[in-house]
């Protein structure tokens, strides 16, 4: 009997313990409670030397066309041998710094009347002479017939960050070998800016 008693005991002192929770421990606990994830963005925005003209893409179109700027001075009285620069500012509005940026010429030059007198030149977009520099450094110099149709130019990223501008001079030049033909023609291409991340 005193063994049965004995274990009796035991059972009970065993469920005791398991009943009232005494045994004891350490414990660390980390909670991360804002663990979040986003997204950046690129914009850009093209504005005119006086400032007073802007183009730029937009929360819900990230591809704009603008007519508004013309990179070519959009003088109809150029003369041989007068260049006519014009000043550009490109502004990435986004928060991402770009991987690349690049400017796509048109497929072709187009030459058109200007006015009621012309010469009877077909290859005005021969004689019309450019150089694009950025951030003062000459990234193409030829002319418009050259630069239609060429691949995209590479451009510096340098001051393409969130928020930084970078402003590009278009200098055109009539050939000074340009002569009476040449009167009364304009020539147009359009040209592409494109932000990637």
């Amino acid at each position: 009997m005193p063994l049965v008693l004995l274990v009796g005991r035991m059972c009970s002192a065993a469920l005791a313990l398991s009943l009232t929770g005494t045994v004891a421990g350490f414990a660390a606990t980390i909670n991360n409670s804002v663990d979040t994830a986003g997204t950046a963005s690129l914009g850009l925005q093209e504005t005119n030397a006086a400032g007073s003209v802007t183009c730029a893409t937009t929360a819900s179109a990230f591809s704009v066309t603008c007519a508004t700027i013309n990179k070519f001075g959009g003088s109809m009285t150029m003369v041989p041998g007068v260049a006519v620069p014009t000043t550009v500012k490109l502004k990435n509005t986004g928060t991402a710094t770009p991987s690349t940026f690049t400017l796509t010429p048109g497929a072709s030059c187009t030459q058109t009347t200007n006015g009621a007198i012309n010469g009877g030149a077909t290859d005005l977009c021969a004689k019309m002479n450019i150089t694009i520099a950025q951030d003062s450094t000459t990234v193409f110099s030829g002319t418009l017939a050259t630069l239609a149709g060429a691949s995209p130019i590479t451009l510096s990223t340098a001051n393409m960050s969130g928020g930084s501008i970078s402003t590009f001079v278009f200098t055109v030049t009539l050939a000074s070998t340009a002569d009476d033909t040449y009167q009364g023609y304009q020539a147009s291409l359009p040209i592409t800016w494109t932000l990637n991340s």
